[in-house]
Parts: structure tokens; C-alpha cells; sequence
């Protein structure tokens, strides 16, 4: 079972992002449905900047004959432009043959990682060899933890929201029961040592809610059955649980800053629990040739992950065994919460990735 919330929710989030700095963009997507809850009012033209089209419409030769010439193209999460657009682009710049056209700045948004590579390969050209666009160039965009990378998605507003949130009336107006105890959040596909992350949530001294988003992480605690925890039973031991409705992503960071502790998976939400600064741990996107390990351990590197928080990673993705225990977060949070400030300051002294992308193609052009 594959779902694209991570993609769309980049996409979606560097789209609005380049629209508030005055840019126009139109966004290409193949499935829009999680922006009904995602971004309330993006899918009915409300968000000043930022056109959505299906992805179908862009081998639709009467649609391509209508919108008007983009100055950027960014392909993002391995995503192809369709030959059909490219080929009506191409010939609809002008009459005096390629050569003569002004093209656009083709930009191929990768992958977040902090392996090394994404700093030898950041914008890197790679020449376009055949097709319509023979002779054009791509440059491969990396995003990334380091100043020789295209920097992370960071709103201009961040500081000043996170600094006014009242966490006390977020969770009243979710209706949720806090009593003071600490917060937990889940959001994550199915990691190995859930089961025992819970355990050990249940057994603690210090009473803990957790609060699970819905889908893959709600199906996941629910299938836990060994230790009690069904749909009918939200109380056990020190652990309670509440399941949340699908939340916008404002509220997904308002979560983040709410919890005490945040259980985060993919990409975009790792960005923003890094924004957050609170205590949390990765469930990194499984590759069947566990090319994912090297992946995690570059970014426990780049984090300045201690002993017990590389522990932790590495049992929660199910590349150590937890038979000897799994570090648990009374013993270790404050350590954390330590490690997750310092990354957020190193982080933010640079450019955020919306800037470095228009920055890139100011260059460009």
C-alpha cells in the first residue's frame, strides 16, 4: 500500500510558498483528493497564485493550446513532464525554430536526503539529448541539511505563528481530553517496534495520550491486538489514546508544536517536526534494497543523534533489533529535546529552499 500525502504535501507547500513571494505557478497532479482536507479551498481556485490541473490534461492538445508560456519547469519526486506538453511548448515559443526559443528553466526537484551526494550533485545541468527539447538543459535541485544544498520549505510567517500557538486551546478546539499529562503524537506507515514503543507508554510512571492521525498510523494501533489496544479500548495502563480527524497542514504543524514527543515518516513531515524543535523520531520511507539505511544513518550524522536517540531510529525502522530494549523517552527526553533544538538553529541559518529556487532561476535566466 503506497500513498502520496509526503509528495503532495511538498509540492503543495513549496507551491503556496513561491505564490506569497509573487510567482504564479501551476501545479500538475495526478491525484488531488488529499488537498480536500490538506488545503481546504486549493482545489476550487481560492488560493490567490496557485492554479491546480489534472495531470491527464497535459497530453490534451486543446488544453495546452490555452495556457499561457511558463518560465519555469520543476519536476519534482521523479515525476516525467509529459512528452505532449513538452513538444506543444516547445513549438508554440516561436517561429523561428529551437534555437531561437527562450527556455524555460528546467528544474528536477529531488529527494530530501543528507547523503553527500546531494551536495556534488546540486545543480548540477544535464543536457537534454533528444525529443522536442534536443539541446535544452535540466539542473537536478537538491534539497538538503547543508549551505552547499538547496536548504529545506520554511514559510516567511513560521516563527511568528509558532510563537503565538496556545496548545491548551488547539487541543479544547479538537476536543480532546488533555489533564497536563505529556503528549505523543503518531504518524507513521508501520514500524517494526511500534508494539513495544507502546508497551513501554503503558508500563511508564508519567502518563502519556497519544494522539494518532488517521489512516496508515490509526490502522497500526488498532491491529495491535497482543497488547490490548483495539478500537473499543483508547485506555491502558499510563497510556491513553485519541485519534484525530484528518488535519489541514497548519494543524499538522499545530500538532507538532503541541506534543511533547512527535513520531514522524516521509519527508514533508520531517521538515517539519525538524521546524518544530520538539523531541521526535523518523520513520524513513522503506526501499526494498534497504538503500534507506545508508539514508537514515546520514541523516542521525547530520542531526548529531546521541547514542540512545540513534537507538531508538534504528529499532523504530526496524535496522536493530529492540530484544534489548528499546531507549525509552522518560530516560532520554530532555537529552533530545537538546539535540532536536541545536539542528533547528544550525538549520536556520540558511536560505530556506522557496528562496534558493527563485534565487537559482533569477541566476538562470
Amino acid at each position: 500500500m503506497v500513498d502520496n500525502l509526503g509528495d503532495i504535501g511538498v509540492c503543495w507547500r513549496l507551491a503556496v510558498n513561491l505564490a506569497t513571494r509573487g510567482q504564479r505557478v501551476r501545479l500538475w497532479v495526478d491525484d488531488a483528493c488529499a488537498l480536500h482536507w490538506m488545503a481546504p479551498g486549493a482545489l476550487e481556485g481560492r488560493i490567490p497564485g496557485v492554479q491546480i490541473l489534472q495531470w491527464s490534461q497535459s497530453q490534451q492538445t486543446d488544453v495546452l493550446g490555452k495556457l499561457p508560456k511558463t518560465d519555469v519547469w520543476v519536476e519534482a519526486f521523479g515525476c516525467e513532464i509529459a512528452p505532449e506538453f513538452i513538444a506543444a511548448c516547445a513549438y508554440s515559443m516561436g517561429a523561428g525554430g529551437l534555437k531561437d526559443l527562450e527556455h524555460p528553466v528546467w528544474i528536477n526537484l529531488e529527494y530530501l536526503t543528507a547523503e553527500r551526494f546531494a551536495e556534488r550533485s546540486h545543480t548540477l545541468p544535464s543536457p537534454v539529448m533528444s525529443g522536442p527539447a534536443n539541446g535544452w538543459t535540466k539542473y537536478f535541485f537538491y534539497p538538503g541539511f547543508t549551505p552547499k544544498t538547496g536548504g529545506l520549505l520554511r514559510e516567511a510567517d513560521w516563527a511568528p505563528r509558532q510563537n503565538r500557538f496556545d496548545r491548551t486551546d488547539w487541543l479544547q478546539r479538537l476536543g480532546i481530553p488533555w489533564q497536563g499529562e505529556r503528549l505523543v503524537s503518531l504518524f507513521c506507515y508501520e514500524p517494526p517496534a511500534l508494539g513495544e514503543f507502546l508497551r513501554q507508554l503503558q508500563d511508564d510512571t508519567t502518563p502519556t495520550r497519544l494522539l494518532v492521525t488517521p489512516g496508515r498510523a490509526s490502522e497500526a494501533v488498532k491491529n495491535l491486538s497482543q497488547i490490548g489496544l483495539q478500537p473499543s479500548s483508547i485506555q491502558r495502563g499510563q497510556l491513553s489514546i485519541s485519534y484525530l480527524p484528518p488535519l489541514t497542514q497548519p494543524d499538522f504543524d499545530h500538532l507538532l508544536w503541541a506534543c511533547d514527543f512527535n513520531c514522524v515518516r516521509g519527508e514533508d513531515s520531517l521538515v517539519r517536526a525538524l521546524w518544530a524543535a520538539k523531541p521526535f523520531v523518523w520513520q524513513i520511507y522503506p526501499q526494498d534494497d534497504n538503500a534507506h539505511h545508508d539514508k537514515l544513518e546520514a541523516f542521525l550524522d547530520m542531526l548529531g543523534a546521541n547514542t540512545t536517540l540513534r537507538e531508538l531510529h534504528l529499532a523504530w525502522n526496524g535496522v536493530a533489533s529492540t530484544a534489548g530494549g528499546m531507549p525509552r523517552l522518560q530516560a532520554n527526553l530532555d537529552a533530545w529535546q537538546a539535540i532536536a533544538r541545536a539542528a533547528r538553529e544550525r538549520l536556520l541559518q540558511m536560505d530556506d529552499l522557496a528562496s534558493q529556487l527563485v534565487a537559482f532561476v533569477w541566476k538562470k535566466r
